[in-house]
C-alpha cells in the first residue's frame, strides 16, 4: 500500500507528459501556419506566460525552454528581410524561453539583438531587449558578457552614455573581463557617441561573434562608419574650402585644384565621394553603402 501511495503522483505525472508535447506540437503547428503571413488580426501564442509554461513542463524546464528558443529562432529568420513583416511574438517567445531557464545565454544574447534591430531586421524595441538583457544579468551576474550586451545596447541604440559607460565599468569588475572592457567604460565617459568609439564596439563584435548573421551586420556597420568618418573629413574640407573662398566647392575637383585633396576619395564600395551645393558630402547614388541613419554619431 505504500508503495502504491507514493507512485501514485509519479504516475500521474508520467501520464501527463503526453499532453504537454500535445501543447508543444500545437504551438509549432500554429507557428508553422502563421509564419508566412501577416495577417492584421492580433496573432497568439499556445503558452504566453512563462509561469503557466513551467509548471505545465513538469521538471522539463530546460527541455521545453529549448523548444519555445528554436520556435523563436525560426519565427525571427522567417520574417526578416521581408517587406511589412512584424515581430508581435518574438518577445512572448524569449520571455518564455528565459523564465523556463534563466540560464540559457543564447536567448538573451542573440534574442537582443533580434528585438533591438530596426526596420526590416528585427522587432525595432530596445527598450525590450534592455529589459531581456537586464532578466539575463539578474539570472547570470557572473556573465560579464551580459554587462557588455547592455552597454552596448545602451550606446548603439538609445544614445545613453552615461549608462552604456556604467554597463561597461560594471562588467569591467569581473575578473574574468577583458581589459576593453574597462578600455570602453572610459572612453564612452568621455567621448560619448563618437565615430572611434563605435568603430571599436562593432570591431570587437565582429572579431568575438560565430553568429554568421551578426558577423554581417557588424562588417556592414563597420563600412557604414567609414563612410561616415570620411564624409565628416570632406565636409571640414569643404568648410576650409568656403573659408578661403567665400563660396563652398562645386565638386571634389575644387578641393583637390586648392591643394586640399590629392586624389579624388572613394568610398568603401569604390564610388567617388560627391559635393552638394550646401558644402555637404554625399555617396555617389551608384553606391551599394548604406549608412545607418539611425546610428550617426557625431566625429570626434
Amino acid at each position: 500500500m505504500i508503495f502504491r501511495s507514493q507512485s501514485r503522483p509519479l504516475c500521474t505525472a508520467i501520464a501527463f507528459i503526453p499532453v504537454l508535447f500535445v501543447a508543444i506540437a500545437a504551438l509549432q503547428q500554429r507557428i508553422d501556419a502563421r509564419t508566412g503571413s501577416f495577417a492584421p488580426e492580433q496573432e497568439e501564442l499556445l503558452l504566453r506566460s512563462g509561469k503557466a509554461a513551467k509548471n505545465l513542463s513538469l521538471g522539463y524546464d530546460s527541455l521545453l525552454a529549448d523548444v519555445y528558443w528554436t520556435r523563436a529562432v525560426q519565427y525571427y529568420g522567417g520574417r526578416v528581410g521581408i517587406p511589412g513583416a512584424t515581430f508581435d511574438l518574438l518577445w512572448p517567445f524569449l520571455d518564455v524561453t528565459t523564465t523556463l531557464d534563466p540560464h540559457l545565454m543564447p536567448a538573451y544574447r542573440f534574442g537582443a539583438i533580434f528585438l533591438s534591430e530596426p526596420g526590416e531586421a528585427g522587432a525595432g524595441r530596445p527598450d525590450l531587449a534592455i529589459e531581456l538583457v537586464k532578466r539575463g544579468i539578474a539570472a547570470n551576474p557572473s556573465e560579464w558578457r551580459l554587462q557588455t550586451d547592455l552597454g552596448f545596447l545602451y550606446y548603439w541604440r538609445m544614445k545613453d552614455y552615461k549608462n552604456a559607460a556604467a554597463a561597461y565599468a560594471q562588467a569591467s569588475k569581473n575578473p574574468e573581463a577583458p581589459l576593453w572592457a574597462k578600455l570602453m567604460a572610459a572612453r564612452i565617459a568621455q567621448k560619448g557617441g563618437s565615430i572611434e568609439t563605435s568603430r571599436i564596439i562593432w570591431s570587437e563584435l565582429y572579431e568575438s561573434t560565430k553568429d554568421p548573421r551578426i558577423k554581417k551586420t557588424a562588417a556592414q556597420q563597420l563600412v557604414s562608419l567609414k563612410a561616415q568618418d570620411d564624409e565628416a573629413h570632406l565636409d571640414e574640407l569643404a568648410e576650409e574650402y568656403q573659408n578661403r573662398f567665400g563660396h563652398f566647392p562645386a565638386s571634389i575637383h575644387d578641393l583637390i585644384a586648392a591643394g586640399l585633396l590629392s586624389v579624388t576619395p572613394a568610398d568603401p564600395a569604390g564610388f567617388a565621394y560627391i559635393l552638394g551645393p550646401d558644402g555637404k558630402s554625399r555617396l555617389n547614388p551608384k553606391s551599394t553603402v548604406v549608412i545607418d541613419q539611425l546610428a550617426n554619431t557625431p566625429a570626434q
